[in-house]
């Protein structure tokens, strides 16, 4: 099998995606893969993750949940999912630990927009979610609210204040871990005034 057809069936095998190490598992080494590149037949997608140019079902959700497997989906993107906000995110907004390398998150594209968060309220509120047939990790709908006040200055203040509204309508919020949350977040007494309004909703 040549180099062509090896590379194809790591590709393939590793669901569009594959890592350096995938590719000497099937006996490519480095300098073969360099050479497929400059040859136009794989694509660097950051530093040691490759997809064949020509494959199509790479979509920015895949890159994302292979590239990132240990971030969470938070503040635009969040606010987008659950509808909270009708701008569709011209960038990928997620939370990594404080503690992760920086140039992990070297990509040019799809463009992200990293948060850097304390390991204390990291995986607070945490859940997954299937977004394109790909599985996420992404904050739930409290935390995500909890977020905009945290970061209230980041974003404008008409998302702001529809996320705020259209939370205060949805059947599927908890109250409850709202304020658990913005408790432990420090964000309490920034929601204090508009609590007691989405508690007696």
């Amino acid at each position: 099998m040549n180099i062509y057809s090896l590379a194809e069936k790591t590709i393939t095998e590793s669901g569009g995606i594959a890592r350096n190490v995938d590719f000497r598992k099937n006996g490519l080494s480095n300098s073969q893969i360099t050479y497929l590149c400059n040859r136009g037949y794989l694509d660097r997608i950051r530093r040691g993750y490759y997809q064949l140019s020509s494959y199509q079902d790479s979509s920015d959700e895949r890159i994302i949940a292979t590239l990132f497997p240990d971030g969470i989906l938070c503040m635009d993107t969040a606010l987008f999912h659950y509808g909270y906000s009708d701008r569709t995110p011209l960038e990928w907004t997620i939370a990594f630990p404080r503690t992760i390398t920086r140039t992990r998150l070297c990509v040019s594209s799809p463009r992200i927009k990293p948060y850097f968060i304390s390991q204390e309220v990291f995986l607070l509120g945490k859940t997954e979610q299937i977004i394109n047939g790909v599985n996420f990790a992404i904050y739930d709908r409290d935390r995500t609210i909890c977020d905009c006040f945290k970061y209230k200055r980041k974003i404008d203040s008409e998302m702001f204040n529809k996320a705020i509204v259209v939370y205060s309508k949805d059947v599927k919020k908890n109250i409850g871990n709202l304020i658990a949350y913005a408790k432990k977040m420090r964000v309490y007494r920034k929601m204090s005034e508009i609590m007691s309004v989405l508690i007696n909703d």
